[in-house]
């Protein structure tokens, strides 16, 4: 099965005006309903949390959209950030990145991470270094991340590489990170 393939798709239609989405909860109801209408041998479900799977000690515990069956499991993560707090939600992007490994590295068959952004400063600005280099260059996102706003006293060890590459169609940019 093509996830990323399916993914792809929805990103086409929400870039054509086929599919209206305004804050993440539409993106993941709209995203949900778009895979069970192609993955009808799949149960599709929103915010299922991680002991459903019999995981737990995970850096988060709710699966924004899980797709399973008896024999496979497929875990989803989105943002859509839309009052700015680039930093902040960056990182949080980097959080999404470290649970889709841990689920992965649980027995996930693959997972997921989509960021769709409207904002260039996503992608885009003066500012290339910290957790922007990951973003805005091509710095892979790799090995330990610390929060970079407040306290500073969070940090994220990411096993693999992942670089950002956005794609960009008129005012739509997005990034699909498959694990």
């Amino acid at each position: 099965m093509n996830i990323e393939h399916i993914i792809s798709d929805f990103m086409k239609h929400i870039i054509a005006g086929k599919i209206e989405v305004y804050n993440e909860f539409s993106l993941q109801h709209e995203l949900g309903i778009f895979l069970r209408a192609r993955l009808t041998d799949y149960k599709v479900q929103f915010e299922r949390n991680t002991k459903f799977f019999g995981i737990s000690g995970t850096v988060k515990h709710e699966i924004d959209i899980a797709i399973f069956n008896d024999n496979e499991r497929y875990a989803i993560e989105l943002k859509y950030p839309l009052n700015g707090q680039y930093p902040e939600q960056m990182f949080s992007f980097v959080k999404d990145i470290r649970f889709m490994e841990e689920l992965k590295q649980a027995g996930f068959s693959s997972t997921y991470c989509l960021a769709l952004v409207q904002d260039r400063n996503f992608f885009s600005g003066t500012k290339q270094d910290g957790i922007y280099s990951y973003f805005r260059g091509n710095k892979p996102i790799h090995g330990i991340i610390t929060k970079p706003t407040g306290h500073k006293d969070e940090q994220i060890q990411i096993e693999g590489n992942y670089c950002v590459e956005w794609k960009i169609e008129k005012y739509t940019a997005y990034y699909l990170c498959c694990l």
